[in-house]
């Protein structure tokens, strides 16, 4: 599988301060790579801009070698994003909510793929409560079913562990690792920590622009 995400000499500035500059990037297939630093040190702006969803930036990325915006289709197409907040609808039920999701992604509508992600999250038996009557890591697990309903290489994942407990933690490590043994890359951001594996990478922020990676 073809994938890499580069950024060459990153910054970005918030409030007069900046979040991190000159930072080099390149993130490859069967990596894990967690973004790591303090609260305010920009884990989320940055995982914003590695997804597309940021433009106030300095510095350059690359899709498979090529600028970003040259491959920004093909980039999307190959990015799956779930950020800090479920996003997960409260007066839809979670065959509702992956619905939505599959018709986001241009997926088929297939509702046996639907049963089967919710079966994998632990959440048979409430396809069809509102999602507003879940509790929070339902919720989350609902949002989590979308890395098995929608195929995707890259995963970018802004504190995907919020709210799930043990068990749903430990199901989620494996499902990392298990998507870099495929050859996909995750991107993480969590105040988990992550057990070891050889895929494991972890880059970090530091405030007024000390960032490193390794």
């Amino acid at each position: 599988m073809s994938l890499r995400l580069q950024a060459r000499k990153l910054a970005c500035e918030r409030d007069d301060r900046w979040l991190f500059r000159e930072l080099d990037l390149d993130i490859h297939a069967g990596e894990i790579v967690r973004v790591e630093g303090p609260n305010g040190s920009g884990k989320t702006t940055l995982l914003k801009i590695l997804s597309g969803q940021l433009a106030d930036f300095q510095g350059e990325l690359y899709w498979n070698d090529h600028p970003m915006r040259r491959t920004r289709q093909d980039f999307l197409a190959n990015l799956l994003y779930l950020g800090h907040a479920p996003g997960v609808k409260a007066a839809l039920t979670p065959l509702e909510n992956l619905a939505w999701y599959q018709a986001l992604a241009g997926e088929s509508d297939d509702e046996t793929a639907r049963f089967a992600a919710l079966a994998a999250v632990g959440l048979v038996g409430f396809e069809d409560l509102p999602a507003g009557q879940l509790s929070a890591g339902q919720q989350r697990r609902v949002a989590l079913a979308r890395l098995e309903l929608i195929p995707r290489p890259l995963w970018v994942l802004d504190e995907p562990f919020t709210a799930i407990d043990r068990d749903g933690v430990a199901d989620l490590e494996s499902r990392l690792v298990a998507h870099a043994r495929r050859g996909g890359c995750v991107l993480v951001t969590t105040h988990h920590e992550l057990a070891d594996s050889p895929a494991l990478r972890r880059i970090r922020l530091g405030q007024g622009g000390d960032d490193a990676a390794r």
